[in-house]
């Protein structure tokens, strides 16, 4: 019989291979995403430091108010700019893009895409 891994533990090991090959710094932190069925998340990280500098989610009221749905591409592509305009706020202009394992489409592509058009570079 073939075993097959589930698509969660594809997803942890893809993002654990990803994390090996580059960290935030404080010059160029780091833009970690993770979509649930239900939401979005988006953080700023330091790794060297260890902290978490901006973050933004759709479970804020602010960013969920301005939404219709909270788990379709334009909800990734406004948490984008949400969290572009943060990062600029606190100096923030280059960081590298942790896709956490997820494909590069849909809304993890719209997620970068949005907050590439606020200004961030990556």
């Amino acid at each position: 019989m073939v075993s097959k891994k589930s698509r969660a533990e594809v997803r942890i090991k893809k993002h654990s291979r990803m994390r090996n090959r580059f960290s935030g710094t404080a010059e160029r932190p780091r833009l970690s995403v993770f979509r649930s069925n239900n939401h979005m998340y988006a953080q700023i990280i330091d790794d060297t430091a260890g902290n978490t500098i901006v973050s933004a989610s759709t479970l804020e009221k602010d960013v969920k108010s301005e939404i219709e749905k909270t788990n379709n591409v334009d909800a990734a592509a406004y948490l984008g700019t949400v969290i572009a305009k943060r990062a600029l706020d606190k100096g923030i202009k280059t960081v590298v893009f942790d896709r956490g394992g997820f494909i590069y489409q849909g809304k993890v592509a719209a997620l970068a895409e949005a907050a590439r058009e606020a200004g961030l570079e990556f």
